[in-house]
Order: C-alpha cells, then sequence, then structure tokens
C-alpha cells in the first residue's frame, strides 16, 4: 500500500493545485486597460455594453450588472418587494447570500430540503414549506446544475411566488435548451473569481419583466434617476437634477470591472467545454469507486459546473472527512468543502434556527468535499487530482 504524503510519503504533485482559479488572458488584460485609459472609469459605456451582452447571453430582455453576487440577490429581494413578516423558502445547501438576501429586507428565510442525488432544492419540500407568509422561492442552481425549473415554476405560479433563481455558479447552464438568465422571474449571478466567468468581483440580475428591471436598477443606484423622462417633477429645475425616488443601494459595477467581464464572455463557451471535459473525465473515473457518491444530474440540465463535488461514504472507510481532507491537501490537492448547511452558523443558531431540519442536506453535507475544478486545468493535473483521490480511498478502504 502506497504510503500517503501526510505520513510521509511522496506527493503525487510537486506544486499545490487548489478548486478554482480564474483565466485572464492578454485580451481581459487589453480590455480593461483600454477602458483604464479612457474618459470614464465608472458609470459609463462598458456597463451598458455589458448588460446587452448578458442579455444575448442568457435570453434575458433586461441586465443590472452590479458589484457582486451577494448584492444582486438583495437587489432581487427588494425588487420582489419582500419585507417583516413575508417568508422566502430556499436551501440550506448554498452560501448563505442565498438566505441572508430574505434578511436583509427583513424577511424571514425558510429552509426546503434538497434532492439526496442532485443536492438542489427538492420541489416537494418547497411545497410542504409554503404558508400563507410565504412570498418568494430562492431556487439554487448548486454547482452549476439548473432545479427542476418547470416543476418549481408550477408550485411557484399556483401559489402566486416570485421565483429568484439564484445562478451564482451557473452561467453557461442551459435548461431544455434554454439558458439561465431567462426562466426565473428574476436570476442573480455572480462573478468572483472561481466562477466560470469574473470580473474580479461582480454580479448582475437578470429578468423579462420591465417593472422588476425599474425596480432592480433602482435598487442597485442609490434609488436616483437620471432621465428627466423618469423624473416626478417634469419641470425640473436644470440639467444637474436629478430624483432619488426610493431608498437604494451603492451597488454599481465600474466600468473597467465590465470590461474585463465582457471580455470574458467572449470566452464562456470554451470555459464552458473544458470543465464539461473535466467533469465527463472525474465521472469516468470515480465511476467504479464505491467509496464515493457522485452528484447525479438531471437530463434537462446541459451544466456548466461550477464545482465537482465528491461525497465520502464514510461507512466504507476508516477515516473521518478531515482527515481525509488534510491527506489530499498534503498529496498537494487543496480542496474546499461547499457549503457548511446556513442555519448552522451561529447567526441562524441565534435567531432559533435549529439542526435537524433539513436531514437530507445534513446528510450529504457530513461527506461531501470541492476537489479542483477549472479551466486551466491540464489534463496532467486532472489526473494528478484523481490519483489522489484513488490514493487516499486505497489506504482508508474498509
Amino acid at each position: 500500500m502506497e504510503k500517503l504524503a501526510i505520513h510521509g510519503g511522496t506527493p503525487v504533485r510537486s506544486e499545490k493545485i487548489f478548486y478554482g482559479r480564474q483565466w485572464i488572458g492578454d485580451d481581459d488584460v487589453a480590455a480593461v486597460a483600454g477602458t483604464l485609459k479612457g474618459d470614464l472609469i465608472t458609470c459609463g459605456p462598458s456597463v451598458t455594453a455589458l448588460e446587452k451582452k448578458l442579455c444575448e447571453v442568457t435570453g434575458a430582455k433586461y441586465a443590472v450588472a452590479v458589484c457582486n453576487g451577494t448584492a444582486a440577490l438583495h437587489c432581487a429581494a427588494i425588487a420582489a418587494g419582500l419585507g417583516p413578516g413575508d417568508e422566502v423558502i430556499t436551501t440550506p445547501l448554498t452560501f448563505a447570500a442565498s438566505a441572508n438576501c430574505a434578511v436583509y429586507v427583513g424577511a424571514k428565510p425558510v429552509f426546503a430540503d434538497v434532492n439526496p442525488e442532485t443536492y438542489n432544492i427538492d420541489p416537494d419540500s418547497i411545497e410542504a414549506h409554503i404558508t400563507e407568509r410565504t412570498k418568494a422561492v430562492v431556487a439554487v442552481d448548486f454547482t452549476g446544475q439548473a432545479v427542476e425549473h418547470d416543476r418549481i415554476r408550477e408550485i411557484c405560479d399556483k401559489h402566486g411566488l416570485t421565483l429568484i433563481i439564484d445562478a451564482a455558479h451557473a452561467i453557461g447552464t442551459k435548461y431544455n435548451g434554454k439558458p439561465e438568465g431567462s426562466l426565473g422571474d428574476m436570476t442573480c449571478f455572480s462573478f468572483h473569481p472561481v466562477k466560470t466567468i469574473t470580473s474580479g468581483e461582480g454580479g448582475a440580475i437578470t429578468t423579462n419583466d420591465p417593472e422588476l428591471y425599474k425596480k432592480l436598477h433602482l435598487a442597485s443606484q442609490h434609488g436616483i434617476v437620471h432621465d428627466p423622462a423618469d423624473f416626478v417633477d417634469k419641470n425640473p429645475e436644470g440639467i444637474w437634477v436629478y430624483e432619488m425616488q426610493t431608498l437604494g443601494f451603492n451597488y454599481r459595477m465600474t466600468d473597467f470591472q465590465a470590461a474585463l467581464l465582457s471580455s470574458q464572455l467572449k470566452k464562456l463557451t470554451e470555459f464552458s467545454n473544458r470543465r464539461k471535459e473535466i467533469v465527463k473525465r472525474y465521472n469516468e473515473a470515480f465511476a467504479d469507486v464505491p467509496e464515493l457518491f457522485i452528484q447525479k444530474e438531471i437530463p434537462q440540465s446541459d451544466t456548466t459546473r461550477h464545482l465537482y463535488i465528491i461525497q465520502l461514504k464514510l461507512d466504507k472507510l476508516n477515516c473521518t472527512r478531515r482527515e481525509f481532507f488534510d491527506a489530499m491537501s498534503a498529496e498537494n490537492v487543496q480542496c474546499q468543502v461547499h457549503y457548511v448547511p446556513v442555519y448552522f452558523f451561529p447567526f441562524y443558531q441565534k435567531m432559533g434556527y435549529e439542526k435537524g431540519l433539513c436531514p437530507v442536506a445534513e446528510s450529504i453535507y457530513k461527506g461531501i468535499m470541492s476537489i479542483p475544478l477549472y479551466p486551466m486545468m491540464t489534463d496532467e493535473d486532472v489526473e494528478s487530482v484523481i490519483t489522489a483521490v484513488k490514493k487516499i480511498i486505497n489506504y482508508y478502504r474498509k
């Protein structure tokens, strides 16, 4: 049996590899540099051009670029009219922002459980948690896989709920041939560096509803309008006049971030295809490993995967998840865990949420970790990750 690096053996890699990484090319640098040398580096034409491009990519009629994915979710909660006394159903197996956006506006997050095979929110659990106070659903495309849109849309229409899709992981994903961004009432994206494309930090909200678009724009721009055609006062004192019509936030994206993202969008298909190649290789390599469960995908989802998650069947291994995680790190393969169930955090515990709310999500959490997945990975990188996983499983196999 090969000695693990954590026990003094030779690591499978000489250099550490991380679970995610951006790919910035010379064309991206040139796009940013060109904007920085221009007249406007914020509130300029690059943001407008980006929003138009996002509409083309997602099939949505409107897009609002913002400073990050959390801001996108907050704006969506505001545009949906959520407030104190309202309930918002979401998944616990997500980044905290998916639930926090409800708290920001005074609403209450309600956690529905997930499908044990896909890890996405379970439509039946959504329906079981609906009350007279439920006003919206925040459905998360976990790891990039599309949620069960048809079923969730049916539930939302039946109960008069706003459907917000948290597609932070899912730029490039399609559901029944339609791109994410045009399927919910509002769809929120993140462009953090570990995502498929990046603007450093950045986000966007897309919608097909003109009224929601106006609310999203106001929420992200201090609640201020500059076009006299939109003024309440139809006789402004001068050309310097602008109107604050509601309470909003400074969630603007800069022009140089927008230039970077527009450049990255040109490579979305290339990045998506490479991610699919790596996922295919991982699926093949782990298909015959009984100590692992690999996330399943619904046939409707043509997925651009943000994360590749392995779930350890700990009853078949003589180690804990922490021991496996640390052993991977010693082999110079740095993993991550996505995610700690949101209501496990002290903030939510203080609000009265208790463990046990979503037993499927909690069970999944105990054994999962994300292994490296990003377009810059070479075939050799991919094989070394596979080698590390199998080496550690062979060592700890019961």
